[in-house]
């Protein structure tokens, strides 16, 4: 994964912020489950490249559309909405489009939000997740809470640098930078031990871990302690914005 073109000159991950969210991270969970989280992406990205890797999401029935945007954080309760509106034929074709289509993938990802503007909020981080768990070696992973430009927060800038422009024109031309992130983080966090594996999905899961902290900082200053009993376990919590918890194979 090397998108074109650079951010920004030298360093803009802070490694020290960076591994001290690890710390707290493992302060609240062992690494065997973390690895076990890692092991369930790989089954994720298994399930997306058996319906629509290599040409076949062309050929996705309505109970395999279903299945993949069961697998989404943001979409799995809004299935239904998103079928009714959109269509599993104009799903269908603009996931294919998406996927497998000829021209930059900045134009395809343009293009699978016009045809999913209708549900867009709903929609947000449903190409980002198309593209990263059917083809992995190739696509990065884009959702909100990797990176909100609306609000300008998400895990990946709390582990990097202000100098770090994540913001574009457009949201095709955002993806690549946001992917032009996710490899500097890839590759400073393998560097300096806070992220494991070769692939991607072990940067997904630090940086879902980064924003699972982020969130309990949050709602520890803003709500009260019998709420925040109520709030997932780290785990459960990084299962779900990663879209594996109860991952149907």
């Amino acid at each position: 994964m090397s998108p074109a073109g650079a951010l920004v000159p030298g360093p803009v991950v802070d490694v020290l912020t960076a591994g001290e969210f690890l710390t707290e991270v493992l302060a609240r969970v062992e690494q065997p489950t973390l690895d076990e989280i890692s092991r369930e992406l790989e089954a994720k990205h298994r399930l997306f490249a058996q319906l629509l890797g290599d040409g076949r999401a062309s050929d996705l029935d309505e109970g395999g559309l279903r299945r993949v945007l069961g697998a989404v954080f943001s979409t799995r309760r809004r299935s239904d909405a998103i079928m009714a509106e959109v269509g599993a034929g104009r799903l269908r074709s603009a996931i294919a489009d998406l996927l497998e289509g000829a021209d930059p993938v900045a134009e395809r990802f343009e293009r699978f939000d016009a045809v999913l503007s209708p549900v867009a909020d709903m929609a947000f981080d449903l190409p980002g997740e198309l593209l990263h768990f059917t083809y992995p070696d190739r696509y990065w992973l884009w959702t909100r809470w990797l990176w909100d430009p609306r609000i300008e927060t998400g895990s990946l800038r709390l582990v990097t640098s202000d100098e770090l422009d994540l913001s574009a024109g457009g949201r095709g031309d955002t993806y690549l930078r946001v992917g032009q992130a996710m490899a500097l983080v890839h590759e400073m966090g393998r560097a300096a031990g806070f992220v494991t594996g070769e692939d991607l999905l072990g940067t997904d899961v630090y940086l879902a871990c980064v924003y699972a902290i982020y969130m309990y900082t949050v709602l520890r200053m803003r709500m009260t302690q019998e709420f925040n009993r109520i709030v997932p376990e780290l785990a459960d919590l990084v299962r779900r914005l990663l879209g594996v918890r109860h991952l149907e194979s």
